[in-house]
């Protein structure tokens, strides 16, 4: 069976809606990188120094990562000459498998549950990146699953961060514990985690500050937040997410490695992947950082936040070559 077609099979049992949102999510990126691929092979036919070094042009254009880019060249240039592969053609299913490995991963992305309790999800990540929008509808996603859901400002210092997430409370169905703006954060975190107590809430999220405005360090704020919450609920945090800007590419990627490494980060997650033509951040990511993609942002819509699945993400971006397997087929 051919790879396209295994591809296939492998999300047929998956919900057609959720196809859809990845497909259409990742659009610019299928016509900013595949097609530029697909262009490429029809053009060169022949696999020359010349079709590699364009297709390292077109792998880093679409922010794969110049590393996972250059190992993946050399693996490419490797399985041709023990196939003896001619024709650019037969490179198109072994490049998509690659990229699909590279996308897997060993780890669970699920999101970690807390099985005696209130799972609580701190949410961190600095300011602009959509941490609210995807707060919200993270919230309307377990709402769905008909859990009790609490949100948590501790983002009190950006202006207009705790009306916001009121907002998307209000939208989902969902109460925010507040205080004034300004105030501490762990005082904001210590009222939640008793609400969620009282209420028998069943998730508990938390938004917490991009950036401080005044001299205190944001790590020393975190640990705080991580000590008011740890002395209420020992297990807890059950997630930390960092949310990154897909738009923003190779500078999504610096960020995670200066805040992941510090802030007891479990999991990513990667807004705005329907904005961009270089989704495959997403890539490079995945190989630069020992931290598992949970969640992608692929639309405006409420049920636009998906649990990163790696055979939907690399379906969606060869959605038109496995159309095209199929026609060829078709009229044999």
């Amino acid at each position: 069976m051919s790879f396209f077609k295994k591809l296939k099979e492998s999300i047929s049992g998956k919900t057609e809606s959720v196809t859809k949102q990845f497909r259409d999510g990742l659009e610019k990126t299928r016509k900013g990188f595949v097609e530029k691929v697909s262009d490429l092979i029809i053009r060169r036919k022949k696999i020359d120094e010349e079709f590699y070094e364009e297709l390292e042009e077109i792998l880093i254009g679409a922010d794969v990562g110049v590393n996972t880019v250059m190992n993946l060249v050399e693996e490419l240039r490797v399985e041709v000459k023990q196939k003896r592969i001619e024709d650019a053609a037969e490179l198109q299913p072994i490049l998509s498998r690659k990229l699909m490995e590279l996308l897997r991963g060993d780890d669970d992305n699920s999101l970690n549950e807390n099985p005696d309790g209130i799972t609580v999800i701190l949410f961190v990540g600095v300011n602009g990146v959509g941490k609210t929008t995807t707060i919200g509808k993270l919230a309307h996603r377990y709402k769905q699953e008909g859990k009790k859901v609490l949100l948590a400002a501790g983002d009190t210092f950006r202006a207009g961060a705790i009306e916001q997430l009121e907002v998307w409370g209000q939208r989902a169905g969902v109460d925010v514990i507040k205080q004034q703006a300004g105030s501490d954060p762990a005082a904001v975190m210590f009222d939640a985690v008793q609400a969620a107590k009282q209420r028998n809430v069943d998730v508990l999220i938390c938004d917490t500050a991009g950036r401080l405005q005044n001299k205190s360090n944001l790590m020393e704020e975190l640990n705080k937040i991580f000590r008011v919450i740890q002395r209420e609920i020992p297990s807890a945090p059950h997630e930390v997410l960092m949310v990154l800007d897909a738009t923003t590419g190779q500078n999504a990627l610096s960020q995670a490695k200066l805040f992941g490494e510090k802030s007891g980060v479990t999991g990513l997650v990667l807004t705005k992947l329907d904005g961009t033509a270089k989704g495959g951040i997403v890539v490079a990511i995945r190989q630069e950082m020992n931290l598992p993609v949970k969640l992608v942002g692929l639309g405006e819509k409420m049920e636009d936040l998906q649990p990163f699945d790696s055979d939907q993400f690399v379906h969606a971006l060869f959605a038109g070559m496995i159309s095209e397997e199929e026609e060829t087929e078709g009229q044999a």
